[in-house]
């Protein structure tokens, strides 16, 4: 038998690993401690991160928008007796009635449900009754403690602030059962990560630091939830679930707007985690329909058109002064921000306002870079859609919600906001944790790959604690937070006009006549800075005229105050102003001065009867004997 000289041996190709299903069987990574993998622990660790980062703001006071949603929000301090005005009313409808205004803000604001937690908060604290609401207004949030007054109200806030620490723990402790149970399923470890780096990132030093944006939390909180019971309805067959998860969506609703991304994300997660075709996940979201038109309805009876003359304003209308495409690119620009600061997130500041971010045109680079970046992150939709992967979900997470709040789809009334990418910042934890996961995986040998990951973590978890909690600390009070704050927004006319503000409260407790004159003398600068900014900023030509009364300038005051009355002439606190200056000028022996600044009191205020006296007894007191 002839031989086969041809024949050759098959060479013998060895199997690469493959990284496990994203969607099946729990698979175990055998260098990965199994107690690691179980939920309580997760629930401990991520737990007690959420409330160690946070925990140093309990001795915070108020800042920032605390004073107007929670402080002098008249529904809030009645309690249990403000809830019907709470729930019939705009977020900001206090506010509005004591400045007699209307609503400033395009499309209002209908954020019930974490200003009722606010009253009930209150209601076990100190409830203020309807009729003592006017004289408690009579006294004001300023630098430092001046009586048991102010005492009890930054004994509130203390309270509050360790509630809200105990929210954004809830919501953590949420999130990670939403990660475990329906997008990471089969890979509690990416879970846990996703969680850890959601519970310890930076930016969210807004949303707990500020009592007031505890809607950004219950809002996230609520969403999550309708998820779970969404899917536990779907794996039990049990219409508790479908009933929960419903009543869970309105609730997210009342939190905030952002609930209306649902409508693509939950038929979007039946799709990619629950192996349902597009029609049925698409049926499967009609019930949900039925809450948004709840919604909606409840919306409309409450919230009224924004005042007209609310849209010249540079401070509710960041773009009153764009020209042409100057709007769109600018916001195109300013989109990019947000994810500069998920992935770095430093530095911070609580205001974005006029003119920190300075208006663009399509000339300018950052908008084209804005534009391929995200145009490449709607192609990564697409691609991770085709293979149902968790990064399309994470995709979608992110850019809905910033779409919210990025100005091209709707008016937010401000230019941007740390706090406004909290529920985005879930997406970006959710991919940032897959692959870190797979780049993990690709390490050879295993061992090697899991030290990797662990230390990036710790290393992580070490610089971001730091950050939050340094972060924390400049929250304490407006002092402290826009003192920071000027050295990031030195042009922001709202960060220019809060330090003023507080310089010039801060100036009743210096020891020294010196340090007071100090205080107020750079507080009329800073007023200056932000009046070149926005020429019609009334607050600013209040304050300074404050600041003039304090050093007995009332020549000074009195320009002041005829401009802000020019600019608003029904101001509530113009009456009481012109009146000081009146009994300043008296004091200077400016007697025909005074009789006019009285006289201005009552031209604004008929019934102020201490000007009119004034008025009487300084004529008698000039007449011939």
């Amino acid at each position: 038998m002839a031989k086969n000289i041809n024949k050759k041996p098959v060479p013998v190709v060895k199997p690469k690993p493959q990284a496990a299903p994203e969607n099946g069987p729990l698979v175990m990574h055998p260098k990965i401690p199994a107690w690691l993998y179980d939920f309580k622990i997760q629930a401990y660790i991520v737990a007690a991160l959420a409330f160690i980062f946070y925990i140093n703001t309990v001795t915070n006071e108020s800042a920032h928008d605390d004073l107007i949603v929670i402080v002098q929000n008249e529904y809030v301090l009645e309690g249990f007796a403000g809830i019907p005005e709470i729930f019939t009313k705009d977020a900001y409808d206090s506010y509005y009635r004591q400045y007699n205004s209307s609503n400033q803000l395009a499309g209002g604001r209908y954020r019930p449900l974490s200003i009722l937690t606010f009253a009930i908060e209150q209601q076990f604290m100190d409830p203020i009754p309807k009729s003592k609401i006017d004289s408690f207004f009579n006294h004001s949030m300023t630098f430092g403690v001046k009586d048991p007054h102010e005492k009890v109200l930054l004994h509130d806030m203390h309270i509050r602030h360790f509630f809200n620490v105990i929210w954004f723990t809830l919501c953590v402790l949420v999130l990670l059962y939403f990660l475990r149970y329906i997008v990471f399923k089969n890979n509690p470890i990416m879970a846990l990560i996703a969680a850890i780096i959601f519970a310890i990132h930076p930016i969210h030093t807004e949303v707990v630091a500020n009592v007031k944006s505890r809607d950004e939390i219950m809002s996230l909180l609520f969403l999550c939830l309708t998820f779970i019971f969404a899917f536990k309805y779907s794996e039990l067959k049990d219409k508790k679930f479908l009933w929960a998860s419903l009543f869970s969506y309105l609730l997210a609703f009342l939190s905030k707007e952002y609930a209306i991304t649902m409508i693509v994300l939950l038929p979007l997660s039946f799709y990619l985690f629950d192996k349902r075709t597009l029609q049925k996940s698409i049926i499967d979201t009609l019930p949900y329909i039925g809450v948004v038109i709840v919604y909606v309805i409840m919306r409309l009876q409450v919230v009224t058109s924004a005042n007209p003359d609310s849209n010249a304003e540079i401070l509710n209308n960041p773009y009153a002064f764009a020209v042409g495409s100057e709007k769109l690119a600018t916001e195109i620009a300013t989109t990019l921000n947000y994810l500069k600061l998920l992935i770095f997130p430093h530095p911070l500041s609580a205001d974005y306002s006029y003119n920190q971010i300075p208006y663009k045109d399509f000339s300018h680079p950052l908008v084209w870079l804005s534009l391929i970046v995200h145009i490449g992150i709607i192609w990564g939709f697409f691609y991770y859609f085709k293979k149902r992967s968790v990064v399309c979900f994470a995709i979608a997470f992110y850019l809905l919600n910033l779409g919210m709040i990025c100005n091209i789809i709707f008016d937010i009334g401000a230019t941007m906001g740390e706090r406004l990418i909290f529920h985005s910042s879930v997406g970006f934890a959710i991919a940032l944790a897959y692959f870190l996961y797979r780049g993990m995986e690709k390490i050879k040998p295993e061992p090697l790959g899991v030290a990797s990951l662990a230390g990036f973590m710790v290393i992580v978890i070490v610089l971001c604690g730091f950050k939050t909690m340094e972060r924390n600390l400049e929250w304490k009070n407006d002092f402290t937070l826009f003192s920071a704050d000027i050295k990031v927004a030195p042009n922001s006319v709202m960060v220019n006009a809060n330090v003023a503000a507080s310089l010039i409260d801060k100036a009743d407790f210096e020891k020294t006549p010196s340090l007071k004159e100090h205080d107020l003398r750079e507080g009329i600068r800073l007023l200056n800075k932000a009046i070149t900014l926005h020429p019609t900023y009334v607050i600013a030509y209040l304050n300074k005229g404050l600041t003039f009364f304090k050093l007995g300038m009332p020549d000074s005051e009195m320009v002041c105050l005829d401009r802000a009355r020019e600019l608003y002439p029904n101001h509530p606190k113009l009456p009481e102003m012109y009146y000081n200056t009146g009994v300043t000028f008296y004091l200077h022996k400016q007697y025909p001065q005074a009789i006019n600044a009285w006289q201005t009191t009552l031209k604004l205020k008929p019934d102020y009867s201490q000007a009119q006296s004034a008025i009487n007894v300084l004529k008698a007191s000039m007449q011939p004997k």
